[in-house]
């Protein structure tokens, strides 16, 4: 048997089944229930009828028609014996059944020709009567009386399979519509499928489908937005190398190609940072659109990895790189997110502070802080610089502009906000990230 897997088949199939079952179950309750009843009249009118004739005179032909008995049928309903009190049969109906010879007093069953009758037999001082009932006739009239009970049903049965198709039918037509919807749209059409009309059971199912649909489009825009980005922030830098191999190439003195081969060692590398803070962000973009893992990630660790990662790249400035302070506190959240902000913070105030400065690290609460000495960030554009590529003029440190606007995003996707200001202690700038208490 195949199995279908469709639900409005199923629900058809299960719902007209039980209206078949049902309606056999009617019409087996409504067959015993008359046959009960049957019982019950045919055996009260046996026991009256035999009550009548034994307290009577002797039964004779005569008084068996005036009883309403019919002595030559072989047709009779019912089938009445009579004997003396010695035994001797003085009265009996024509019929074909063979019944005992002998009276068992009250009611029994025999088989006889191949049925069953039922027999009532009382015993008075003058006569013992026995009356006697095919146990056909009784089932033959339970089964009309079932007959006419179920006659109906069986005529309305057609009729509320019907009604049962139409509903299932038209209940379901909104998932139809939905489908119909989702399967004429384009590649790119990512826009909200209709929830009106829809009833409760679906309705959820088609509000997850958009909020999905809302997820891809955000992925969709924000790889655009990157793959914009990114060719706009290449060009300049691709074409500052290009010049400078010219130039090199150019070069007919040995300082003049010194010279050159340093601006182009120093453009490879600009355009090596760049690239890497491209494959940085789109790593986080990536990992925000999907299903990253989110686990508890200890704070106090992860500052004291990045400060001994880092601590190289400090002491070749010749800048003091330390760690200040560090409570043991762990947030919920995706761990290589969160080590990509720590790296960023303190990169960024290596890079931004002269030699000779300080740079500290701190994990307070649920908070951490990265201060250093350097010049810091006027107040007027500590909002701008979390824009992508966005660098404060006449900043003498290149730099991307990408390290503010991924620990931002990063920061913003945990629930944690990211604050700067100005270091009370340092001088310099102040970052941080503050996540929620209950994180």
């Amino acid at each position: 048997m195949k199995v279908t897997h469709s639900l409005r088949g199923r629900l058809l199939w299960f719902l007209l089944a039980a209206i078949s079952i049902a309606a056999i179950a009617q019409a087996t309750i409504a067959y015993r229930t008359a046959l009960g009843d049957a019982d019950e009249i045919f055996d009260y009118h046996m026991q009256q009828m035999a009550l009548a004739l034994g307290s009577s005179a002797p039964l004779s032909n005569r008084e068996a028609a005036r009883a309403g008995i019919d002595t030559d049928g072989e047709n009779n309903e019912l089938v009445v014996q009579v004997w003396t009190p010695d035994g001797v049969q003085v009265f009996r109906t024509v019929s074909r059944a063979q019944l005992p010879q002998r009276a068992v007093l009250g009611f029994s069953s025999v088989k006889a020709n191949g049925t069953t009758f039922r027999i009532f037999s009382v015993q008075t001082s003058s006569q013992t009567v026995q009356v006697a009932q095919d146990m056909a006739v009784r089932r033959n009239m339970a089964g009309n009386l079932a007959l006419r009970t179920v006659g109906p049903i069986a005529v309305l049965m057609p009729i509320l399979m019907l009604v049962v198709w139409w509903v299932v039918s038209g209940s379901l037509e909104p998932v139809a519509r939905v489908r119909a919807q989702v399967a004429a749209r384009q590649a790119d059409d990512l826009s909200p499928v209709s929830e009106t009309g829809l009833p409760d059971e679906v309705r959820p199912l088609v509000h997850e489908l958009n909020l999905l649909f809302g997820r891809v489009r955000t992925a969709f825009a924000a790889q655009q937005n990157f793959v914009a980005d990114a060719a706009h922030e290449l060009r300049t830098p691709l074409a500052a190398l290009k010049l400078q191999a010219v130039s090199l190439e150019r070069a007919e003195s040995l300082d003049a190609r010194q010279v050159a081969v340093g601006r182009l060692t120093a453009g490879i590398e600009r355009a090596t940072r760049l690239v890497e803070q491209l494959l940085v962000l789109a790593r986080q973009e990536a990992s925000a659109a999907g299903d990253s893992k989110v686990q508890q990630v200890l704070l106090d660790e992860l500052a004291r990895r990045t400060v001994g990662d880092l601590v190289g790249m400090a002491q070749h400035k010749g800048v003091d790189l330390g760690l200040q302070h560090a409570d043991e506190v762990s947030v919920s959240g995706q761990a290589d997110a969160l080590m990509i902000l720590m790296r960023n913070l303190v990169e960024n105030a290596i890079k931004y502070t002269p030699a000779g400065g300080t740079v500290d690290v701190a994990v307070r609460g649920a908070s951490i802080i990265v201060e250093d000495s350097g010049p810091g960030i006027p107040t007027e554009e500590r909002e701008r610089v979390f824009d992508r590529f966005y660098r404060i003029a006449g900043s003498e440190t290149a730099g991307s502009g990408l390290g503010l606007a991924i620990i931002k995003a990063i920061a913003e996707r945990h629930g944690a906000t990211l604050s700067l200001g100005q270091s009370a202690r340092l001088g310099g700038l102040s970052a941080v990230v503050a996540f929620p208490k209950n994180a």
